[in-house]
């Protein structure tokens, strides 16, 4: 990665989004630097050695100019600028096995035409009623940066749902995949958009393993784009026979360029014909 050229095109100057999960070591240095290229002799640019990277590590400043300080969090504060997340977070996983409650083993499906979900990647005043906040605390950061590192950026979702019909009729379940409005704290109900908006929030890979009607498993990688405020299509779709139970495990990297929250739903429908 040291001394690759920054695309450009026209009068806009893109960017580098990367991950890395490096083998364990007592320590890991890591620091993300940009500058203009050097020049050599007849004027044309080359790329900085590696003692020019240096010396802007040691002697260089912050690139300008600085985002918007984060709001305190002291929650009489209406209007909240949550800020840019640059630091050392805690944690690299959020892993959950969802059932009914903490003492069940199962997850039992809705009943025919209702659904529930549960919030992913909820931050500080915005966790869609549950008043849970999965952004992890950060460990260091730049005073004028996010206290929370705010949608888990590279952080793996790892999630299981042993769905369980308890009906005495075959039901087809739904698993979706959206990304809600953030304006509905107080309500038991979740607010999309239509026509969809602009704005995306959501690019990113999510693979969902399942077993089939015939107990093998099935694997599927879904690309995902999604704008603000979008009700997803289902990444799965299945039909459970009376007292039937199925493992659904779900996971994903949340993608650096996303904004939360979203949502996991599972919602029974009528069967089709």
């Amino acid at each position: 990665m040291i001394g690759q050229p920054i695309p450009k095109w026209k009068e806009w100057v893109f960017s580098f989004e990367a991950i890395a999960f490096p083998t364990p070591t007592p320590e890991v240095y890591l620091a993300n630097l940009a500058m203009r290229s050097p020049l050599t002799d007849d004027g044309k640019e080359r790329a900085p050695t590696l003692a020019e990277w240096q010396r802007l590590l040691e002697n260089g400043g912050f690139a300008g100019p600085r985002d918007t300080p984060p709001t305190s969090l002291d929650p009489s504060n209406i209007d909240v600028v949550f800020g840019r997340v640059a630091g050392v977070a805690q944690g690299s996983q959020w892993r959950s096995h969802l059932t009914d409650d903490p003492n069940s083993e199962t997850l039992t499906i809705p009943p025919l035409g209702q659904a529930f979900a549960y919030a992913l990647s909820t931050v500080h005043r915005i966790t869609l009623g549950t008043g849970q906040i999965q952004s992890a605390p950060m460990l260091a950061r730049y005073p004028d940066t996010a206290y929370f590192a705010h949608a888990n950026y590279g952080i793996e979702y790892d999630l299981s749902l042993p769905l369980y019909n308890s009906s005495e009729r075959a039901q087809t379940v739904r698993l979706e995949f959206s990304s809600p409005l953030k304006e509905n704290e107080d309500m038991d109900a979740l607010l999309f958009f239509n026509p969809r908006d602009r704005q995306v929030f959501f690019r990113g890979t999510i693979r969902v393993c399942y077993p089939d009607e015939k107990g093998v498993t099935q694997t599927r990688y879904l690309h995902l784009v999604q704008r603000r405020g979008q009700q997803g299509e289902p990444l799965l779709t299945l039909t459970l026979p009376p007292g039937d139970r199925r493992l659904v495990e779900v996971d994903f990297l949340y993608p650096p360029d996303a904004t939360p929250p979203q949502v996991l739903t599972v919602r029974t429908v009528a069967s089709p014909n």
